[in-house]
């Protein structure tokens, strides 16, 4: 048997080889890629903090909480069902269907680390019509330390069509996506200190009860993220983009 020796802080060659995996593309298994997008989205990823409760201890830079975030805000899990709180119309100040498309304050994502690590906290939704395409690149960022991010799609496979190192630059960074045959993935890992783009369909309205959930996911690592914030739900809007109401005796 042949002893493969490799060094397994290679990131050049792991990036070189998952970055020519295809799909088969075939009439049997095609990549159904849409070429035109509805939704341009651009999200940030990565570690900020938020204060330290009263009488806690927290373990965060200069005494603060450590806080994931997209786009510069922390999900907080509400203390009443979002789907319960959606179908009987009690969703006023349950969560805001308001999520960012892109970050309010743009910088340097994988150089400059701001002076100002808070992030602000928030349960929103993204709003997507039935039948959406939509167009996700995931940036990471080193305002804690640039770190890889596997992060989940509940319900939908997507493609994932270019991914790179450093900013990704909205002009250039297109030229290279493979709009032919990318893989189809549910799950894809954003390069530490760098960005991946994937394009996906909102055809499924049975997913996750409705609510379309999109969170990190580490082992080890994942349970924390998920509790210092990094997750976000992508909502139907028609009645046909939507499961039927729970049942009446539901508890």
């Amino acid at each position: 048997m042949t002893n493969l020796k490799f060094n397994i802080n290679d990131t050049s060659l792991v990036s070189k080889f998952t970055n020519r995996l295809r799909s088969l593309a075939s009439a049997r298994f095609p990549a159904n890629v849409r070429q035109k997008i509805d939704r341009n989205l651009f999200f940030t990823l990565g570690l900020g903090t938020n204060p330290c409760p009263k009488n806690r201890t927290c373990q965060g830079p200069n005494g603060t909480r450590f806080a994931a975030s997209i786009n510069s805000v922390s999900f907080v899990q509400p203390s009443v069902v979002l789907l319960q709180s959606h179908f009987f119309d009690r969703s006023k100040g349950v969560y805001s269907p308001y999520f960012l498309i892109s970050p309010l304050d743009w910088f340097n994502y994988t150089q400059n680390t701001p002076i100002n690590t808070f992030v602000s906290k928030g349960t929103k939704v993204m709003v997507l019509p039935f039948n959406t395409s939509v167009e996700l690149v995931m940036q990471d960022t080193s305002i804690l330390g640039a770190k890889s991010h596997p992060l989940h799609l509940h319900g939908f496979n997507f493609f994932v069509v270019c991914q790179g190192f450093g900013n990704y630059n909205p002009k250039e960074d297109p030229k290279n996506f493979n709009l032919v045959d990318p893989v189809e993935r549910n799950t894809v890992g954003v390069p530490s200190g760098g960005w991946v783009a994937i394009r996906f369909t909102a055809d499924n309205p049975v997913a996750i009860d409705d609510i379309f959930s999109f969170h990190h996911f580490d082992q080890g690592y994942g349970s924390c993220i998920a509790i210092w914030g990094l997750k976000m739900a992508l909502d139907g809007k028609l009645p046909n983009d939507k499961l039927l109401p729970p049942p009446v005796d539901l508890p």
